[in-house]
C-alpha cells in the first residue's frame, strides 16, 4: 500500500489538488494499492475557488514507498515568506532523506525550494513563475516549457492540469504504462509524457485519442500482446467489422492493430535483451516463433 499525502495551504488551487488526487484515487479503485491523506496546519483549508476542504492536522507515519505532494496556491508571484511551516518543511526534507519521493504542482515548487530540495536538481513550475523560481533558488536548474521534471525523487510539474500528467507518469513508473493508460482512459484524458522527452512506451504514445472502441482494443492488446489475436477477435472486442476497426484504429493511432502489437512485442523484447536474454529467447517470450521477425523489427527500428 502506497500512501499519497497532499500538503495543503490556504488558497490551494482545486485543480492542482484534484487532478493528481483523481489519478491516485482512480488507481486505488482499480486495485493498485494507494491510499490518500490530506494534511494542513488547520482542519479547514480555504481554496482559491472558495470551496473549503477538510484536512488532518498531523502527518501520518511514512515510509520510503510513500509520496508527498504539495499542490500550488493562488497568486501571480511567489510569496516572500514560507507558506508551509518549519515543521512541514522539515517533514518534506525528512521524507526525502528516508528515500521517499516528494512532488509539487505549480507554485508548490517554492515549498520544495524552501525545504532545500531543489538545490542542484532539475525542476519546473508554471511558466509565469519560472523566472521567480530561478532567481530565488539559483542553485536549482529550472527547466522551461515542460510538463514536469524528475530528479532524484524530487518531482515538479508546471501546474494546473499538468498535475494529472505527472501523476499518470508516477503510476506508470510504479505499475507500468498499461495501468496509467487505463486510468487516463477512465478519466477521459490524454496519457501524455514530459514535453522534453520522447514517449517511452507505445502504450502511452498512441493513447492520445478519444475513440472508446479503439481504447478497448488497445486494452486487450496491452494485456495479451504475446498471444495470437486475430483481427476478427479484436473487431469483436470493438463491436464492429474488421474493416471498420482497421480504419478507425489507424486513424486514431497512426498504426494498424498488427503494427501496434508488434511495437508492444518489440519494446518488451528490448527490455528482456537489456536484462541479458538472447534474441531468440526474448522473441519466444513475446510471442514470436523464433528470432527472425524480432531481428527484422529491430533492424527497422534502428534504421528509422
Amino acid at each position: 500500500m502506497t500512501r499519497v499525502v497532499f500538503v495543503l495551504v490556504p488558497g490551494v488551487h482545486l485543480l492542482d489538488l484534484a487532478g493528481p488526487a483523481q489519478v491516485f484515487s482512480t488507481a486505488a479503485r482499480q486495485g493498485l494499492g494507494y491510499t490518500l491523506t490530506y494534511v494542513a496546519e488547520q482542519a479547514s483549508v480555504p481554496t482559491a475557488q472558495s470551496l473549503p476542504v477538510h484536512a488532518e492536522t498531523g502527518w501520518p507515519e511514512l515510509c520510503a514507498d510513500d509520496l508527498v505532494i504539495v499542490p500550488g496556491w493562488q497568486g501571480d508571484f511567489l510569496p516572500r515568506t514560507a507558506v508551509l511551516s518549519d515543521a512541514q518543511l522539515r517533514g518534506l526534507r525528512a521524507h526525502h532523506a528516508r528515500g521517499g519521493t516528494v512532488a509539487s504542482v505549480c507554485s508548490g515548487a517554492d515549498a520544495l525550494g524552501r525545504a532545500g530540495l531543489l538545490d542542484g536538481r532539475r525542476c519546473t513550475t508554471h511558466h509565469e513563475l519560472q523566472d521567480q523560481l530561478a532567481a530565488r533558488y539559483p542553485r536549482a536548474h529550472v527547466v522551461r516549457d515542460v510538463l514536469y521534471t524528475l530528479d532524484d525523487r524530487v518531482v515538479t510539474s508546471a501546474g494546473i492540469a499538468s498535475g494529472i500528467d505527472v501523476a499518470l507518469h508516477l503510476v506508470a513508473t510504479g505499475h507500468g504504462p498499461a495501468a496509467a493508460a487505463r486510468i487516463a482512459r477512465a478519466m477521459v484524458v490524454y496519457a501524455r509524457r514530459n514535453g522534453d522527452e520522447p514517449q517511452a512506451s507505445a502504450m502511452l504514445r498512441h493513447r492520445g485519442h478519444l475513440s472508446d472502441a479503439v481504447h478497448r482494443v488497445q486494452d486487450l492488446l496491452d494485456a495479451r500482446f504475446a498471444e495470437r489475436l486475430p483481427l476478427a477477435r479484436l473487431a469483436a472486442e470493438a463491436g464492429c467489422s474488421e474493416r471498420t476497426l482497421t480504419r478507425g484504429f489507424t486513424r486514431a493511432t497512426g498504426l494498424t492493430p498488427l503494427r501496434y502489437q508488434q511495437l508492444l512485442r518489440l519494446e518488451r523484447a528490448e527490455h528482456l535483451i537489456g536484462q541479458g536474454a538472447t534474441v531468440d529467447s526474448a522473441a519466444r517470450s513475446v510471442g514470436f516463433e523464433d528470432g527472425r521477425m524480432l531481428r527484422r523489427l529491430r533492424s527497422r527500428a534502428a534504421d528509422a
